[in-house]
């Protein structure tokens, strides 16, 4: 761990921070991190609870003068998401995040950096250790699993906090505070297909889709990203149609909340239509990398021979997933019709496995209305059934209805123009944040969302900006004197 981290202002932020991503956490194997709170909350004398699902409870009484404020939670999830480039050797489950300072920012060496929602997490750690820090009485809420489902939230039970007031600190633009987001259910198409002997007089290919920015699934849906699946379909529809092509493998995007960086499919063609196939996809790949140009600068996609391999798809189920995957939906299906610039509905088409006579796709769909969260689910399960998938919702949240009264939000506005002289965007978000779920079983808690500017979430590409956390932790500080009397 670079020593240039622990020496950036607030120190009690960053080296927290340190602490923390010195410690595995990859979402649903949160054990070593649960126990690492535990003891943290232990070793400072503060009552510590485990729930039942894992989430770890800290309360910390007010501080003098301050026990007639009412009493907040502080909630940020421990788990991150683990995505790496291809030549970043890194098991995710053994060793810390390698950070370095990278003029204004904050990155980690080739992966994810963990600031979603680490730095949440270091700045509740920081506040729980602090002892010159005015605050009402604590709960500190840090829930596990939130990347891939947040079965930490919903297992939550009702009767565990007694705070009257949530700080969510999620968000990841330091002049945003957030009132509302997006839900989500994760949409998966499986099924079985006979596979055939590769015909004779075949050659085999590697093609491989790579380079893409990726990003987060919710915050960066509308930005006209590049969705490697959905490339990669395009490439094998054209070969299909025209010379015949026949899919052996697919392995395309990783986790169902980051847009899919990296395709690659082992192909046979003809030798008949050799020639012809090579010079075709040079074509096309000239057309995409032109499409994406702006947004998709250093896309690379790469045709090289390879071995043959001895099986491939039936040819009908073949037909059937190009052109399901063609339909189905990917990026912004609905703007917000009461929020200027709010995606409301969308779906990324996250994961395509395709291997030894079973196929699986993976789709994550969002909404801040239920029912047009429900229509995108339908429109994808038409498209996945009519060739003959199992289609299957899962891991179901709700949305976070906005609040414009909220009494915490006039509390955070004015403190945002008294130190920055402007207004903060009070927005709601594409993301899934835990508010909504946790206000089914708190629905009386009076909730907000706020953060430091992170960019690249659930990428390579994170980076959290040094001046952003230090104009974000004076706002917390500020908060925390400044919560209501009871």
């Amino acid at each position: 761990m670079s020593q240039e981290i622990r020496n950036l202002e607030p120190k009690q932020l960053w080296n927290k921070f340190a602490d923390l991503n010195a410690v595995p956490r990859p979402s649903k194997k949160e054990e070593k991190v649960i126990a690492f709170m535990k003891d943290f909350g232990k070793k400072l004398g503060f009552e510590t609870i485990e729930d039942e699902v894992g989430n770890v409870i800290i309360k910390k009484p007010a501080t003098s003068g301050m026990e007639n404020r009412k009493t907040i939670v502080m909630q940020s999830h421990l788990d991150m998401v683990h995505q790496k480039n291809n030549d970043t050797n890194f098991d995710f489950d053994t060793q810390g995040i390698e950070m370095y300072v990278d003029g204004d920012w904050v990155r980690a060496k080739g992966t994810t950096l963990g600031a979603d929602n680490g730095l949440g997490v270091a700045t509740i750690m920081a506040i729980l250790e602090s002892t010159d820090i005015p605050h009402p009485a604590i709960e500190a809420l840090f829930t596990i699993d939130e990347e891939t489902g947040m079965t930490g939230a919903m297992g939550l039970k009702g009767g565990l906090l007694d705070g009257e007031i949530l700080l969510n600190l999620d968000t990841e633009e330091d002049d945003e505070i957030d009132i509302g987001c997006a839900g989500g259910v994760d949409v998966t198409a499986t099924r079985s297909y006979n596979e055939e002997e590769t015909p004779e007089g075949s050659v085999g290919y590697t093609i491989t889709v790579k380079g893409l920015n990726g990003g987060h699934s919710g915050m960066d849906i509308h930005k006209g990203l590049g969705n490697a699946n959905k490339i990669m379909n395009r490439l094998l529809f054209d070969s299909f149609e025209n010379f015949g092509l026949q899919i052996a493998e697919i392995n395309g995007g990783s986790l169902r909340n980051a847009i899919p960086r990296e395709s690659v499919a082992k192909i046979v063609i003809s030798t008949v239509f050799d020639e012809a196939f090579v010079f075709d996809m040079q074509e096309i790949i000239r057309d995409i990398k032109a499409e994406f140009k702006t947004t998709e600068p250093n896309l690379t996609i790469d045709i090289q021979g390879s071995d043959l391999p001895k099986k491939v798809m039936d040819l009908g189920v073949q037909e059937g997933l190009i052109r399901a995957i063609y339909a189905a939906h990917n990026g912004v299906y609905r703007m917000s019709p009461d929020m200027a610039d709010l995606v409301e509905t969308s779906n990324n088409i996250a994961r395509v496995i395709v291997k030894d006579g079973e196929l699986s796709i993976g789709c994550l769909t969002r909404s801040s209305v239920e029912s047009s969260k429900q229509d995108l689910a339908n429109a994808l399960r038409s498209a996945f059934e009519l060739f003959g998938c199992e289609v299957t919702e899962t891991g179901s949240y709700p949305g976070w209805t906005p609040n414009v009264t909220s009494p915490i939000l006039d509390v955070l506005v004015g403190i945002y123009e008294k130190q920055n002289g402007s207004k903060p965007s009070v927005v709601a978000c594409h993301a899934g944040l835990e508010c909504g779920i946790l206000g089914t079983n708190y629905p009386d808690m009076d909730m907000i969302s706020f953060g430091p500017t992170i960019k690249g979430a659930h990428s390579p590409d994170e980076r959290a900006n040094i001046a952003s956390a230090q104009k974000y932790w004076k706002f917390v500080l500020e908060i925390l004197s400044n919560i209501p009397l009871k």
